[in-house]
C-alpha cells in the first residue's frame, strides 16, 4: 500500500528563527527525508514518493531554518540503507549537542502496512521506528509517515483519530510528536494532477504561506495543520478510497504557539493582492504545481516561492483566468485582478469517470484511481475521423476544407506544416507537423514535430521535436528535443534534449542534456548533462555532470553531485555525501564514506594534514594528507645528502588507510612512489623509490601529533645502471640496480 499525505505537519522544530525562542538560546535543526516509490514485488510501485521526500525538504531548507548540510535525503532505498541514514542521522545530531537546543525530523513517504515500513522487499517496523526516534539526542523528535496504515505507528501508545491538535504548541517545547496520514486501516493517496500525495502537497502549500491566516508572515505549526487537514479531507472525501483520518502520539512540553516557517526570511515572494479571490494553482516554469489555496477576498497572502516565472491558474465562480508573473531575487512580486485573463476551462477526462471543467483530483490507490471532486461539463465535441490529411499548410489542407473542427488522421502527408487533433498512424511534412492533443505512431518533419498533448511512438525532425506531454518512444533531431513532462522515451540530438519531469531511457545529446526531474538511465554528451532530480543510472560527457542526487555512475571531466551514491569518475569530482569511488586528479566531499583516490582528496569531514619528518633516506620530509576519515592520498618531498655522494631530493604520491585505535592513538598505512632526482640534475630522473610504510601515531592535541614507524624500501634504476647510495641503511646499494632494505621515519603531524 502506499503511504502519502500523512506527512503533513509537524515540526516543532521546523522554523529556523522561532521568534518566541528565548534570547541568546540557538536552535539547530536536522531532517532525515526518505521517499520509497518501490514497497515490494507484490505492490504497484508509486510514482510520488521521492518527489514529495524533497519537496518536503525544500521548504524546510528555504523557509524552515533547516540548514542544507543539515539535510539528508534518502531515495528508494531499502531496510539497510535506512538502518544505515538512521545511525548518520544520530551522530550529526549528537555532534551538535551543547551548542543549544537541538530538534529532529524523520519523514518517510512509501509503502506500508500493519506492521510497518515497506521498503522494496524488506520491512522496517513500527517498533524500530520508535526506538530510533527516541534515541535521537535531540530536545525534539519527531516523526512524519505518509502511508498507508500509517496509524499504527501513532496507536501503539494511545494515539487518536482527532480532527485537529496542537492547538498550542511551544517554540521551546521538549519531547517528541508522532504524525501519520493516515489511520490504521486506511488508506493514503497520491495524485497524478497535483504530482504528489494529497496531504504533502497540502501541508507544503501551506508552509509556504497559504496557511498564514494571520497575515504575519509566519506559519505556525496549528495553522499549517488545520490548513492541511481540512484541504486533504476535502479532496479525498469523494475519492474512491475514502477521506483520510490522520492520528498521532504527542509527548511534549511548553507553551507558546511554535513557528514553522518564516516568510520573512525568503529572498523571493509572490503577494495575492487582498481583493483576489478563487481557488488559486500556482505552477512554475516546469509546469509542476507548487501551491494550491483557496484565496478568499479582503486580506492579502504571501507565497514564499523560488526565483523563476509562474503561471496562476484561478478558478472562481465556474470560470477559468490565468496570469503570468516572474518572481525575482530579494523582491516581492504583486498580483493583482487585472493581471487575469479569461481562459478557456481544460476539459479532463478523469480515469474511469466523466469529463469535468478545471483541474480535476485524480489519484492511484493500490492500483485503483482515486477521483476527486469536480463540477461536471458538458462533454468535449466529438471528434471527427477522416484517415488521410493532405495540405500545405493550416485552412489549407483536406482537415479544414471537409467543414474544419477537431479531425484526427491516420496518414497525413503536407508540403507545408500540417495540423490534426490527434494523429493514430504516420504524419509526413516538409515543414513540419503539429497536433492539437496527441500523436500515436510516427511523425516525421523536415522542419520538425510539436504536440501540444502525449506522443506514442517515433518524432523524427532535422529542426526540432517538442511534446508539451508525456513521451513513451524516440526523438531525434538535429537540433533540439523536448519532452515537457519526461516518459519512457530516447532523446537522440545533435543538439539539445530536454525533459521537464521524470524520464526513464536515455538522453544523447551532442551539446547538452537536460531532466528537470528523475532520469532513469543514460546521460551521454560532448558538452553537459544535468539532472535536476535523480539520476539512476549513467552520465557521461567530455564537460559537465550534475546531478542533485546520483545513484550510479558519473563519467565525466568535471563530476558534481549532491548526493552521490556510485562512481565519480573524471579530472574533477564534487560532491555534498558521497557513497562510493571518488577516481580523479581533484576530489572534494562534503561528507565522505566512500574512498577518494586522487592526487588531491579533500572532505570536510575527513582528513587534511601536514607532516614534517624525518627518514633513514632524507633528513628532511613534508608531506600533504588529505582524504576521507579512512583513505586518504598523500605528496611528499624530501631532500638528503649521504657522505660521499651527490645530494638529492625526492617527490612522491601515494595513497593509505588511516586506522582509529582509541581516542589517542591511530595507524596509517600506505604505499608510494617517488621519484629521486640528483641536486645537480635538475627534473632528469632514472631511479624510482617504492615504500610501503605504517605509521603509529599519538595525538597531543587536537592539532598535534606524533608519528613514526617502520618502512620496506625498494629502489631500482629505469636505466640499467647502479643506483647509489641513498640511505645508511641500505648495504651494497652502490653496486646494484636494484635494492630492498628496512628503514624507519620519525616526525609530527599539524
Amino acid at each position: 500500500m502506499r503511504w502519502l499525505p500523512w506527512t503533513f505537519l509537524l515540526l516543532p522544530w521546523l522554523a529556523s528563527a522561532a521568534p518566541n525562542e528565548p534570547s541568546g538560546v540557538t536552535v539547530r535543526r536536522f531532517a532525515l527525508l526518505v521517499g520509497v516509490n518501490d514497497g515490494g514485488t507484490n505492490r504497484l510501485p508509486l510514482r510520488y514518493a521521492a518527489s514529495d521526500a524533497r519537496a518536503f525538504g525544500d521548504v524546510l531548507v528555504e523557509l524552515g531554518g533547516v540548514q542544507p548540510a543539515d539535510r539528508i535525503l534518502l531515495v528508494d532505498s531499502d531496510r539497510a540503507g535506512l538502518v544505515e541514514a538512521l545511525k548518520r542521522f544520530s551522530d550529526r545530531v549528537k555532534g551538535a549537542r551543547g551548542a543549544g537546543r537541538t530538534e529532529a525530523l524523520i519523514y518517510y513517504s512509501g509503502h506500508s502496512d500493519e506492521e510497518g515500513l515497506l521498503l522494496k522487499n524488506d520491512r522496517f517496523g513500527y517498533s524500530e521506528l520508535r526506538k530510533a526516534l527516541e534515541s535521537l539526542p535531540a530536545d525534539v523528535r519527531i516523526a512524519i509517515l505518509d502511508s498507508c496504515a500509517s496509524g499504527t505507528l501513532a496507536r501503539q501508545k494511545g494515539g487518536v483519530l482527532r480532527p485537529a491538535f496542537l492547538v498550542d504548541a511551544s517554540s521551546a517545547v521538549r519531547g517528541h510528536a508522532i504524525l501519520t496520514s493516515s489511520s490504521e486501516d486506511e488508506v493514503s493517496q497520491e495524485s497524478d494532477r497535483i504530482g504528489g500525495s494529497f496531504f504533502t502537497h497540502n501541508l507544503v502549500s501551506g508552509l509556504r504561506g497559504a496557511a498564514d491566516s494571520t497575515g504575519d508572515g509566519r506559519v505556525t505549526l496549528h495553522e499549517a495543520y488545520q490548513f492541511a487537514f481540512h484541504e486533504t479531507l476535502a479532496r479525498t472525501e469523494k475519492t474512491r478510497a475514502g477521506a483520510q483520518h490522520p492520528a498521532y502520539d504527542i509527548e511534549l512540553a511548553g507553551t507558546g504557539d511554535l513557528v514553522m516557517t518564516d516568510l520573512r526570511a525568503t529572498s523571493a515572494a509572490l503577494v495575492l493582492a487582498d481583493g483576489l479571490e478563487g481557488r488559486m494553482f500556482v505552477r512554475d516554469e516546469p509546469g509542476r504545481l507548487v501551491v494550491e489555496l483557496n484565496k478568499l477576498a479582503g486580506r492579502s497572502t504571501e507565497l514564499g516561492l523560488q526565483p523563476g516565472r509562474y503561471v496562476i491558474t484561478r478558478e472562481r465562480r465556474g470560470e477559468g483566468s490565468e496570469a503570468a508573473i516572474v518572481v525575482r531575487e530579494g523582491a516581492r512580486a504583486a498580483l493583482a485582478e487585472a493581471d487575469f485573463h479569461a481562459v478557456t476551462g481544460e476539459l479532463t477526462a478523469l480515469r474511469g469517470g466523466p469529463a469535468v471543467g478545471g483541474p480535476v483530483a485524480t489519484g492511484s490507490v493500490g492500483g485503483a484511481v482515486a477521483q476527486g471532486a469536480g463540477e461536471a461539463a458538458p462533454p468535449d465535441a466529438p471528434h471527427r475521423q477522416t484517415f488521410l490529411n493532405l495540405g500545405v499548410a493550416p485552412g489549407v489542407q483536406t482537415n479544414d476544407l471537409l467543414g474544419g473542427g477537431e479531425r484526427d488522421n491516420a496518414l497525413s502527408l503536407s508540403l507545408g506544416v500540417a495540423r490534426m487533433a490527434r494523429v493514430d498512424g504516420v504524419a509526413m511534412a516538409l515543414g513540419g507537423n503539429w497536433t492539437t492533443e496527441s500523436m500515436r505512431g510516427v511523425m516525421m518533419g523536415v522542419g520538425g514535430n510539436y504536440s501540444e498533448g502525449d506522443a506514442s511512438g517515433v518524432l523524427l525532425g532535422v529542426g526540432a521535436n517538442w511534446v508539451r506531454g508525456r513521451v513513451d518512444g524516440v526523438q531525434a533531431a538535429s537540433g533540439v528535443n523536448l519532452a515537457g513532462k519526461g516518459g519512457s522515451v530516447y532523446q537522440l540530438s545533435s543538439g539539445v534534449n530536454l525533459s521537464g519531469a521524470e524520464l526513464r531511457g536515455a538522453q544523447l545529446g551532442a551539446a547538452a542534456n537536460w531532466a528537470e526531474g528523475d532520469l532513469s538511465g543514460v546521460q551521454l554528451s560532448a558538452g553537459i548533462n544535468m539532472v535536476r532530480g535523480r539520476m539512476k543510472g549513467i552520465q557521461g560527457a567530455a564537460g559537465l555532470s550534475w546531478a542533485d542526487t546520483a545513484e550510479g555512475m558519473q563519467l565525466s571531466i568535471v563530476n558534481v553531485g549532491t548526493d552521490v551514491s556510485g562512481a565519480q569518475l573524471g579530472l574533477i569530482n564534487i560532491a555534498g555525501k558521497m557513497r562510493g569511488l571518488q577516481l580523479g586528479v581533484v576530489n572534494v566531499a562534503n561528507d565522505m564514506e566512500g574512498v577518494p583516490l586522487g592526487l588531491l582528496s579533500i572532505a570536510r569531514n575527513g582528513q587534511f594534514h601536514v607532516e614534517v619528518f624525518g627518514s633513514d633516506i632524507n633528513p628532511g620530509n613534508v608531506a600533504l594528507k588529505a582524504g576521507s576519515r579512512t583513505f586518504y592520498s598523500t605528496l611528499v618531498a624530501g631532500m638528503g645528502d649521504m657522505p660521499g655522494q651527490k645530494r638529492h631530493w625526492t617527490i612522491g604520491l601515494g595513497l593509505g588507510a588511516h586506522l582509529s585505535l582509541s581516542e589517542r592513538l591511530f595507524a596509517d598505512v600506505d604505499v608510494i612512489s617517488h621519484n629521486v632526482f640528483g641536486l645537480e640534475e635538475g627534473w632528469d630522473s632514472n631511479r624510482l623509490l617504492h615504500q610501503a610504510r605504517l605509521m603509529g601515531g599519538w595525538q597531543i592535541t587536537p592539532h598535534l601529533a606524533l608519528i613514526g614507524g617502520p618502512t620496506f624500501n625498494v629502489l631500482h634504476s629505469t636505466s640499467g645502471q647502479t643506483v647509489g647510495h641513498i640511505s645508511r641503511l641500505a648495504s651494497d646499494a652502490g653496486t646494484r640496480k636494484v635494492v630492498l632494505w628496512p628503514g624507519a621515519q620519525l616526525g609530527l603531524r599539524i
